[in-house]
């Protein structure tokens, strides 16, 4: 395995569960991949953090200027981030060991389709080694214009925003997908005032819209300023002798930004470069992607690709599902997989979580459909823990009852979904949510109030 995330982790565990000899190579001195060390679990952390210190989920009941800390730092947000990295390093170097795998540290490029030649750092030693397989799995780099001036402080990418030596008055970031949306409302939740821009004309445009307006509707509650629509031209860093140095932000639009700090968070791009793809007849797309199969093979057919390297849809969940798959494939081992019910949490403030099709992806290919809402509100846990936006919302077929999506914004999101994602995977009409009896008070009951109101709308 090239590269130690979650995909090659476990297609690692995976091979070394079937008696194979298995070696993992990660270029750097930790394992875990950008999932551990500066994307997932740091900004999911970061998050968790900021909600508690900034005593955000209690505003709603007391009050708006309610924290549990009035002067909050980036050493403070921080501080969690780097014990659970810590802790989640142990575990996954404990888990290889466990099951025999070896680790080198070691630049790994190919030198024929069966032949690597590691680079050891450490060592200062260059070797081939030979595999009957090889799996992929380098994942991904920040994409960076050449003409913009980064410098991990003032202009920064997604992997060194949480090297900022303190929190800023302002920000602006720069594009509007997943990691941009959710550090946009992380640094609002503290206070900063963010301005989030994008050349798209909606945010997140494979959730729900209904579930994307609820967001919106929270962000400018947060004082998140929108620029939606809107292509930058350029970012530069000026100095002002009343506010120092900020960052200047033009759109083609003609309008102009100003930030104390950016982020600049427009894709990313397969850590291919390096690989040496051609040594092994292989290519990769203009964004660094690698083709692959339903089995997650390449085109030389003793080569899989798992992860972000393969593109969409960029989730650590799938790239450690994905990576079980290609070693089991690898050595003619029968696994299954449900692809279509792979669900999607975005750690935005609030969370939202969803699976299967949106109102818009069934209207657009003519599939009838029906619906059923329940607001956290109307929920007696909602009101415990004072989430008053949060939405739970059903689609399903109108005569069959089959649930066809779940949408959900709210506290809990990502592991609310769980539960319409088992209905559907059995395929039950959501009867089952009005014959099951859930847990007072729960967020889960949120199901069977969903699925009395899209009920009563049949009439």
């Amino acid at each position: 395995m090239i590269g130690s995330g979650p995909g090659g982790q476990r297609a690692a565990i995976q091979a070394a569960k079937l008696g194979k000899n298995v070696l993992v190579v990660e270029r750097k001195a930790v394992v875990g991949g950008v999932c551990v060390n500066t994307g997932t679990i740091p900004s999911k952390t970061m998050r968790e953090a900021a909600l508690h210190l900034s005593g955000f989920r209690e505003r709603s009941i007391y009050g708006a200027s309610y924290s549990v800390k009035k002067h909050i730092t980036m050493t403070d947000l921080l501080y969690r981030a780097e014990n659970v990295i810590k802790h989640e390093l142990d575990v996954i170097r404990h888990q290889l060991q466990r099951n025999g795998v070896e680790m080198i540290e070691a630049e790994a490029s190919f030198a024929d389709p069966h032949t690597l030649r590691l680079a050891e750092v450490q060592r200062k030693k260059v070797r081939d080694i030979s595999s009957s397989k090889v799996v992929i799995a380098v994942g991904t780099s920040t994409s960076l214009d050449p003409s913009i001036p980064f410098d991990g402080q003032r202009i920064s990418t997604s992997d060194d925003i949480l090297d900022l030596k303190e929190l800023p008055r302002t920000l602006a970031v720069v594009g509007a997908g997943v990691i941009g949306c959710e550090y946009a409302t992380i640094f609002a939740a503290l206070g900063v005032r963010v301005t989030l821009v994008d050349k798209r004309p909606r945010l997140l445009e494979f959730v729900d819209n209904e579930i994307v307006e609820a967001l919106i509707y929270q962000m400018r509650r947060q004082r998140v300023t929108l620029r939606l629509g809107e292509e930058v031209s350029g970012l530069e860093i000026n100095t002002d002798a009343k506010n120092g140095e900020q960052v200047s932000i033009n759109l083609k639009s003609g309008k102009h930004i100003t930030a104390q700090r950016a982020l600049y968070s427009i894709g990313r791009s397969g850590a291919t470069e390096k690989l040496g793809l051609d040594h092994a007849t292989l290519t990769a797309d203009s964004r660094g992607r690698i083709k692959v199969n339903e089995f997650f093979q390449t085109e030389v057919p003793n080569i899989y690709a798992v992860g972000d390297v393969i593109g969409f849809p960029s989730l650590a969940s799938a790239s450690m599902e994905q990576g079980r798959l290609a070693a089991c494939h690898a050595f003619g081992v029968a696994a299954e997989s449900v692809p279509e019910l792979v669900p999607y949490g975005i750690y935005t403030i609030p969370e939202i979580s969803t699976v299967g099709q949106s109102e818009e992806q069934l209207t657009a290919a003519g599939t009838p459909y029906e619906v059923g809402k329940a607001a956290y509100r109307e929920i007696a846990r909602g009101q415990i823990i004072g989430d008053q936006i949060g939405l739970l919302k059903l689609l399903f077929e109108p005569k069959t009852h089959k649930l066809l999506g779940v949408h959900i914004i709210g506290e809990g999101a990502s592991e609310l979904i769980h539960v319409g994602q088992a209905v559907m995977a059995l395929g039950v009409p959501i009867e089952y949510f009005v014959n099951t009896v859930f847990n007072y008070p729960t967020l889960a009951e949120c199901y069977k109030t969903a699925a009395f109101d899209g009920i009563n709308r049949l009439g």
